[in-house]
C-alpha cells in the first residue's frame, strides 16, 4: 500500500508539475534569463533609431566614441561603488573579444551603414545575427543545438534575406557590405561575452569591456569632436543617451545574462525580433514608410522563435 501511495504521489506531482524544489529552481531560473534575454532584444530594437537621432547632431566617428566613453563612464562608476576586484588574468583575453566585437566594432560599423542605410534596412540585415552567434557558439563553447533548432533558424534567417533582397532589388551597397561585417564581429564578442556570463556577472563583463576601451575611445573622442561638426539638438542627445545608457550598457547587462541563464545559442534566436521591432520604431519614431512584406517577415520570423524555444540544445 505504501509503495502505491508513493507511486500515486509522484504521478500527482507529475500531473501538477510542480517537480522538486531544484526543478523548480531551474525553471525559474530559465525563465527570468529569458525575460532578461528578452528585455535586452527591446533595448537593442531601439539602437538603430537612436543612432539615426544621434546622427543628425553628431558625425558618425564622435557618436561612437561619446556612447563608447559616457558607457564606460556609468560602467566603472559602478564597479569603483561596488568595490569590484579586477577579473582574472585568464579572462582578460574575452574580455577584449567583446571590447572589439560589441563595444567598438559593431557600434563603429552599423553607424557607418546608417549614413546611407535606412534603419528598416540595416535592421532587416542585422536580423541574421542569431544564425550567426549560434554558428560563432558551436565553433567557441562546442554548444551543438539540434537539427529543429538549426532548421528554425536557417528559416529564420531565409525570411529575413528575402525581405532585405526585396528591400534593396538584390543590390549591395556599401552599407550592406558594413553590416555584414557587423555580424561577423558582434557574433563573436556575444559568444565570448556569453561565456564569460557564466563564471562572473554579466554587468561586470560588460563593464570591464568599456573600461578597456576607455583609453582608446577618449582620445578618439577628443579627435573627432575637433573634425566633425555638432549640433546638439533634443533628438541628438537623447539618442546619444539611449545608445550609452540603454544599449551600450543596461541592455547588453541584461543580455549577457540572459545568455548565461538559457544558452547562447537559444537565447541568440530571441534577436530574431529585433528586426520587427526596429521596424515598428523606424515607423513611430523617425516616420519611415513599410512596405507589406513586414508584418509578413515579422510573423514568419516570431514562429522561428517559438519553434527555437521549445527546441533542446
Amino acid at each position: 500500500m505504501r509503495t502505491q501511495s508513493s507511486a500515486t504521489d509522484s504521478s500527482a506531482i507529475a500531473v501538477t508539475g510542480t517537480g522538486t524544489p531544484a526543478e523548480r529552481t531551474g525553471t525559474s531560473r530559465r525563465a527570468f534569463g529569458l525575460l532578461q534575454a528578452a528585455l535586452g532584444v527591446v533595448a537593442f530594437s531601439l539602437t538603430f533609431p537612436a543612432t539615426a537621432w544621434g546622427l543628425e547632431g553628431f558625425g558618425p566617428w564622435s557618436l561612437v566614441a561619446l556612447r563608447t566613453v559616457l558607457a564606460a563612464l556609468i560602467a566603472g562608476g559602478a564597479l569603483l561603488a561596488l568595490r569590484v576586484p579586477l577579473p582574472a588574468r585568464r579572462h582578460w583575453p574575452g574580455l577584449a573579444v567583446v571590447a572589439a566585437g560589441v563595444v567598438l566594432g559593431f557600434p563603429m560599423l552599423t553607424t557607418l551603414a546608417l549614413q546611407t542605410s535606412t534603419t528598416a534596412h540595416a535592421a532587416v540585415v542585422v536580423g541574421l545575427l542569431p544564425l550567426t552567434t549560434a554558428l560563432a557558439s558551436a565553433l567557441r563553447v562546442g554548444a551543438r543545438p539540434s537539427r529543429t533548432f538549426w532548421a528554425a533558424a536557417l528559416a529564420g534567417a531565409a525570411a529575413v534575406v528575402a525581405f532585405a533582397v526585396q528591400q534593396s532589388s538584390g543590390a549591395l551597397s556599401p552599407a550592406d557590405l558594413y553590416l555584414f561585417a557587423a555580424l561577423l564581429v558582434c557574433a563573436a564578442g556575444y559568444t565570448e561575452g556569453g561565456r564569460l556570463a557564466r563564471v562572473m556577472p554579466g554587468w561586470q563583463v560588460v563593464g570591464w569591456a568599456l573600461v578597456l576601451c576607455l583609453p582608446l575611445t577618449v582620445p578618439v573622442a577628443a579627435v573627432a569632436l575637433s573634425y566633425e561638426p555638432v549640433e546638439l539638438t533634443g533628438r541628438a542627445v537623447a539618442g546619444l543617451l539611449w545608445v550609452a545608457a540603454g544599449s551600450q550598457f543596461l541592455g547588453l547587462v541584461v543580455w549577457y545574462r540572459g545568455m548565461a541563464a538559457i544558452g547562447i545559442p537559444r537565447a541568440s534566436q530571441l534577436q530574431l525580433a529585433q528586426p520587427p521591432l526596429t521596424l515598428v520604431w523606424s515607423v513611430l519614431l523617425l516616420g519611415e514608410h513599410l512596405t507589406p512584406a513586414a508584418p509578413l517577415t515579422a510573423v514568419a520570423v516570431l514562429v522561428c522563435i517559438a519553434v527555437t524555444q521549445r527546441t533542446r540544445g
